[in-house]
């Protein structure tokens, strides 16, 4: 047999497929579209690339490729709003590599603080672009995602939270 086992005659085809995804995305029921999508991230990284804390941080890291990291950034929140699946990349490896640099060059290292700054400003920015209840679910999506890179960047550096309890090294004997 030439088809893989998973394929019959009643699959849909990867357009209808992706118009089911589509309609069941959670920003598709509260109005998102890729044209607000890209609107956003435009004009998040804008304050982005002017703020005093960040902006230093974004430049030095993205330089002069500035349009690949946009069109990067509105393929991955097009995929966590609208569930298009367009972004592939790794984001917890890229901030992990950029907050063991900061650390050797004696800079202070990526934590709290950055991204309550970071979800500051693009709390800021989906007020004035989106409906209410667009900017929550951009929002919400975003809290999840600094919450999760401020863990793993902790965790990266051997840091447990201390509801976690002490890290232990040797296997606990029963």
């Amino acid at each position: 047999m030439d088809r893989m086992a998973h394929q019959d005659e009643t699959d849909t085809t990867l357009a209808e497929r992706q118009a089911r995804r589509a309609a069941l995305a959670p920003g598709a029921q509260v109005g998102i579209d890729e044209a607000m999508v890209q609107r956003v991230v435009h004009s998040f990284y804008g304050r982005i690339r002017t703020d005093a804390l960040l902006g230093p941080i974004f430049n030095g890291a993205i330089g002069d490729r500035w349009d690949t990291h946009l069109a990067n950034m509105v393929d991955f929140w097009s995929s966590v709003v609208l569930m298009t699946g367009r972004y592939a990349g790794r984001p917890m490896q890229a901030h992990l590599k950029l907050d063991h640099t900061r650390g050797e060059q004696g800079m202070p290292r990526l934590d709290q603080p950055h991204f309550d700054h970071w979800l500051a400003l693009f709390r800021a920015t989906v007020a004035e672009i989106c409906p209410p209840d667009a900017a929550a679910l951009f929002v919400a999506r975003a809290e999840k995602i600094a919450q999760s890179f401020v863990l793993g960047i902790r965790f990266n550096r051997g840091e447990t939270p201390d509801w976690l309890g002490p890290a232990r090294s040797e296997p606990v004997n029963s």
